[in-house]
């Protein structure tokens, strides 16, 4: 089903799942730009997690101040995240990177440092390259979930997003990055999978992504 541009692939009383477009913040803000509840009203929503105004993919919503307490909880465990990017370079075929990274709010961007101070966070994914080239296909797990990590630790590395030149990447153009997966406990118990209908995804990925 489709709102305003906005497709959602599952919703029951607890919780609903949807694909967000680029340009479409995840959580309203001080700023006034569009956000999903906006696209969903007369819901009312609660974010449980964030995708980045630039990227596209799924999104969980709670509906109810338990349900977001309940996801909110299982975060970082009982809430999986997958996404695909694709990146300038070739980086190693497979890995796990750690960073501490700190959030500047007055520009928005996230910086690499090497000390622990007020602000700074652990940050670690894993990742598996499908493609390589001069531009690399990745599948990445969060292991935890900061604000602009995959972005901010490929960059760091020099291996900057395609389209991300906030990060240093060599062209413009839309972000490659795609919120693929989630797999998550739902309130009342069942195990939740959704995978971003590969439509949604502009690079060319056919006969690429893993079926587990």
């Amino acid at each position: 089903m489709q709102e305003n541009s906005l497709t959602i692939l599952y919703e029951d009383r607890e919780l609903l799942v949807c694909v967000k477009p680029r340009g479409i913040l995840s959580a309203k803000d001080a700023s006034g730009k569009t956000s999903a509840a906006d696209l969903l009203q007369p819901r009312t929503l609660y974010p449980v997690h964030r995708l980045d105004r630039e990227a596209c993919g799924l999104l969980v919503l709670a509906k109810t101040r338990e349900s977001a307490a309940f996801l909110s909880g299982i975060m970082g465990s009982g809430f999986s995240k997958e996404y695909l990017a694709v990146c300038e370079g070739c980086p190693p075929e497979e890995g796990e990177l750690t960073d501490l990274l700190f959030h500047d709010r007055r520009v928005n961007k996230t910086y690499v440092v090497k000390r622990k101070r007020g602000g700074v966070k652990e940050a670690r994914l894993s990742y598996r390259v499908l493609q390589s080239g001069k531009q690399s296909l990745l599948r990445v797990r969060l292991l935890t979930g900061r604000t602009h990590q995959i972005r901010v630790q490929f960059a760091s590395r020099g291996y900057p997003l395609v389209g991300d030149r906030k990060y240093g990447a060599s062209c413009s153009g839309p972000l490659q990055l795609y919120a693929w997966r989630v797999q998550f406990s739902h309130p009342d118990g069942r195990s939740l999978c959704f995978t971003l209908p590969e439509a949604y995804c502009e690079y060319k990925t056919a006969g690429l992504l893993p079926a587990d």
